[in-house]
């Protein structure tokens, strides 16, 4: 069947009677850099920390999601555009159901990050890099991925034989390689509420 046979039904509930009902905004923090850059720590604390203070929220993590929606997908340029493609429009809709939804994907091309902004609103969408050098996170190497890269038993590697294209204007930029996840954490939170999608709180 075309797509052109395809109707899209709006709901009842629009995003704002989610967010009146929620009591605060919906967005998607999206955390990129190199492996072992700290994204999926940070991501799973802020989570952590927003949800008690009562902010429904979520994180898709880059291995989780190619373990499920995108286990069809490799590492090729084509696949790399495809999965952040598919990330972007599942963010989409977290946004609209009126979430805060975090992502932890190395998303090394400039060109699928700005197309996953252009899905969402302005105010939606808060690019944050996690700074690291290639020589820290390879020093910390959790997952043993650069070690392999540099042996030849991975290709494709992000850094290594895979470039990163460092965001030009991230709306927060967090030096992991000198900063505490705490610190990280405080400040992706400070964001949120200066943007006015959380409420702040007396400290």
């Amino acid at each position: 069947m075309s797509k052109h046979n395809l109707t899209i039904h709006d709901s009842l509930v629009t995003p704002a009677d989610r967010r009146t009902a929620f009591g605060h905004g919906s967005c998607v923090l999206w955390l990129t850099g190199l492996s072992g850059s700290g994204k999926s720590t940070i991501a799973a604390e802020v989570e952590r920390i927003l949800l008690t203070r009562g902010v429904h929220t979520y994180v898709l993590d880059g291995d989780n999601v190619r373990h499920g929606l995108n286990a069809d997908l490799g590492f090729s340029d084509e696949d790399r555009n495809e999965n952040i493609r598919r990330i972007g429009e599942v963010t989409k809709l977290f946004v609209d159901a009126g979430m805060v939804v975090l992502t932890a994907f190395i998303s090394p091309f400039r060109e699928d990050r700005d197309r996953v902004r252009s899905l969402l609103s302005p105010g939606e969408f808060f690019e944050v890099y996690t700074k690291c050098s290639l020589e820290v996170c390879e020093d910390r190497d959790p997952k043993g991925l650069y070690a392999k890269a540099r042996a030849g038993k991975i290709s494709d590697f992000t850094g290594i034989d895979s470039p990163y294209e460092e965001p030009l204007n991230p709306e927060l930029v967090l030096d992991t390689g000198a900063l505490s996840v705490d610190e990280c954490v405080e400040k992706i939170v400070d964001l949120l509420e200066k943007a006015g999608v959380i409420k702040g709180v007396s400290r």
